[in-house]
């Protein structure tokens, strides 16, 4: 099963994308761990990709589609696959849909995680970030066990300076966007669910797995 994950900053997109990858045994492709890990690897494309990153440009979407051919072709990539934030325009789901049917592989179900701006706005605002890791935490639903420090590994923890309501706004603009012809490509193809992403982190999870025809294995 191959899903692609769309949801929001402040969204709990990446959150919600490693929980139901867990529970389905699914691997979690995080565009940015990718190049990470490929970077670690030292891979040709992986020093194409950080010539543009080193310069603060974002990778072009021909070097990041090969990364994701390559990716998931892995072994732990077998059962599957949950996109995290990729791909973030429609030219990039078309690339990825030819890049996929290459592999004789395609998208089966897109799910939207949908919050209001007003709760972009509050989750996004008080949102925390170790300097090490990048673990994300917020201030009100999941706060540190100690404050300004990591729980994992004891980073510092910082705000982004993108994280205030005028630049917050400006970046939901510029999603929105962005995103408005991806969700109407997906709506055309039958391939998108609208969940509803507030309220509990559990319940929000819960409602993925019935969008993508799952459901939770039972925990006696």
């Amino acid at each position: 099963m191959y899903v692609v994950f769309l949801g929001a900053p402040g969204a709990g997109k990446g959150t919600q994308a490693a929980e139901v990858a867990k529970e389905l045994k699914l691997a979690h492709i995080a565009t940015g761990d990718m190049f990470r890990d490929a970077q670690k690897k030292g891979t040709k494309l992986a020093l194409e990709a950080k010539t543009y990153m080193d310069k603060g440009m974002l990778v072009p979407d021909e070097i990041t589609i090969k990364m994701v051919q390559e990716r998931i072709s892995a072994p732990d990539c077998v059962k599957g696959v949950i996109f995290d934030g990729f791909p973030r325009n429609l030219a990039q789901a078309q690339a990825l849909d030819k890049a996929m049917a290459e592999q004789s592989k395609a998208i089966d179900k897109v799910v939207y995680i949908k919050v209001s701006e007003e709760e972009l706005l509050k989750r996004l605002g008080g949102r925390w970030i170790c300097r090490q890791c990048q673990t994300p935490y917020h201030e009100v639903a999941s706060p540190p066990k100690v404050k300004g420090k990591c729980d994992k590994c004891g980073g510092e923890l910082y705000q982004r300076s993108d994280d205030v309501p005028a630049t917050i706004k400006e970046r939901l603009k510029v999603f929105f966007a962005q995103t408005a012809p991806l969700i109407d490509y997906y709506t055309r193809t039958g391939k998108l669910a609208e969940v509803n992403g507030e309220g509990g982190m559990e319940e929000i999870k819960q409602r993925i797995l019935n969008a993508v025809g799952k459901k939770s294995p039972r925990r006696d």
